[in-house]
């Protein structure tokens, strides 16, 4: 069984086309597993918690150049619809997330930049990093001592 895997590609300044890749369906897990197993955690997903909400959010945050349909947004996720559909319009009406354009009769949507809680989470986010970076950096100064 063969999916098709969307990738943007740019091809002029302000246009963006999306090129379809076929691949074996057990190829397939990746994006899915990107969002969905611990170790691929975002720092704001790790550090407030694991909401459908906040999952959503986060994948818009990870991908501000590009805007996506909901059907894309639930199969990176591997979200269920229902769980989806119950959170999305809350971030819709709130203008977190913006329509961006149209294709036939699918939307598709982008994080919205201007909005005051995406500028809080990104200035979280970088925040946060550069604490876990400064810790890191800490540890390997400290000097490891010799087994004798």
């Amino acid at each position: 069984m063969y999916k098709y895997l969307l990738f943007p590609i740019y091809y002029d300044h302000n246009k963006l086309a999306r090129a379809k890749i076929c691949l074996k369906s057990e190829e397939m897990n990746m994006p899915e597993e990107l969002y969905a197993k611990k170790e691929y955690e975002s720092i704001i997903i790790r550090t407030l918690g694991d909401s459908p909400k906040l999952r959503i959010v986060d994948f818009f945050l990870d991908n501000p150049l590009f805007d996506f349909t909901k059907k894309e947004v639930i199969e990176a996720l591997g979200m269920s619809k229902q769980t989806f559909y119950k959170y999305f319009p809350e971030l819709e009406e709130y203008e977190i997330v913006k329509v961006t354009r149209k294709i036939g009769k699918a939307k598709l949507y982008r994080i919205n930049p201007e909005h005051p809680l995406v500028s809080m989470l990104r200035e979280y986010e970088k925040k946060v990093s550069l604490q876990i970076a400064e810790k890191e950096a800490d540890r390997m100064r400290k000097p490891i001592p010799a087994k004798a």
